[in-house]
C-alpha cells in the first residue's frame, strides 16, 4: 500500500496507530453480518440445525473480511482523518 494517494497526496495513515479505532467499525460490521445471516437463515431455511448456522454465519464472516477491513478503515479515515471528497481537477 502506498504511503499517500497518488492523485491528491492524502496520507493514508495520518498518525501512528490511527486505525486502531477502525476495529470498532469492523466489529459493528461483523455483528451486522452475523445478525443478518442468522435472521435470513431462520426465516428462509426454516430454522435449520445449529451446524448450519455455524457454517453459514462463519463462512459469511470469513468471506466478507476483506470488505469489512477496507470499509472500516475508509470510514475511519473519512470520519476522523480530515478527508474531504473533492472532484478531480481536469
Amino acid at each position: 500500500m502506498p504511503e499517500a494517494c497518488p492523485v491528491c497526496g492524502q496520507a493514508y495513515e495520518p498518525e501512528p496507530g490511527f486505525y486502531w479505532g477502525a476495529m470498532y467499525f469492523s466489529y459493528g460490521f461483523t455483528v451486522a453480518i452475523f445478525v443478518i445471516s442468522g435472521v435470513l437463515l431462520y426465516y428462509l431455511a426454516n430454522d435449520p440445525p445449529l451446524w448450519v448456522y455455524i457454517s453459514v454465519v462463519g463462512g459469511a464472516a470469513l468471506l466478507s473480511t476483506p470488505l469489512v477491513f477496507r470499509y472500516s478503515r475508509a470510514l475511519m479515515l473519512y470520519l476522523f482523518g480530515g478527508v474531504e471528497s473533492r472532484p478531480p481537477v481536469a
